[in-house]
């Protein structure tokens, strides 16, 4: 993931909360802001053989408590185009192997309970859903606006 890619990057990630299901957010952060909270090696795009990018996910420690420097939280967006065709678990299989590598030891992430693309993916990787959060927020964009939602939280012991 470099700057270059940015531009796509907040698109895809725009067209994820526009849908009401991916995420809370209202839009997509600054570059800045983004990559403030990201770690480096786990940024990752998709990009086709024309350099199109097809998704992206990154992940960012969830605490600066020492006791939980292994455990990271992720994110994984596909271009709306591209859904279907295995790119977001390409994504999610690239991130696992790189957070392996660098010695972390928990992947987790929180997941609207009606995102069961997403919910399903995590399965089939192997991510477990140890625990559900109810009504945690009220959806604020697509079909879920203005509706309580539940939020699945779903790990990944390496």
């Amino acid at each position: 993931m470099t700057e270059k890619h940015w531009d796509e990057l907040a698109r895809i990630y725009a067209a994820g909360i526009s849908s009401g299901l991916a995420t809370f957010e209202s839009e997509p952060p600054a570059r800045e802001k983004f990559l403030r909270s990201k770690i480096a090696a786990l940024n990752i795009v998709a990009l086709s053989p024309s350099d199109e990018v097809l998704g992206w996910a990154a992940a960012g420690p969830i605490s600066e408590r020492p006791a939980y420097r292994g455990v990271i939280e992720h994110s994984v967006y596909v271009d709306p185009k591209s859904s279907g065709r295995g790119v977001g678990q390409a994504l999610l299989n690239e991130l696992v192997s790189r957070a392996r590598e660098l010695g972390y030891w928990t992947i987790q992430s929180s997941i609207i309970a009606q995102n069961k693309a997403s919910r399903s993916l995590h399965l089939k990787a192997g991510f477990r859903e140890v625990g559900r959060r109810e009504r945690i927020a009220q959806g604020a964009r697509g079909e879920v606006a203005g509706q309580w939602l539940d939020t699945y939280l779903y790990e990944l012991r390496l």
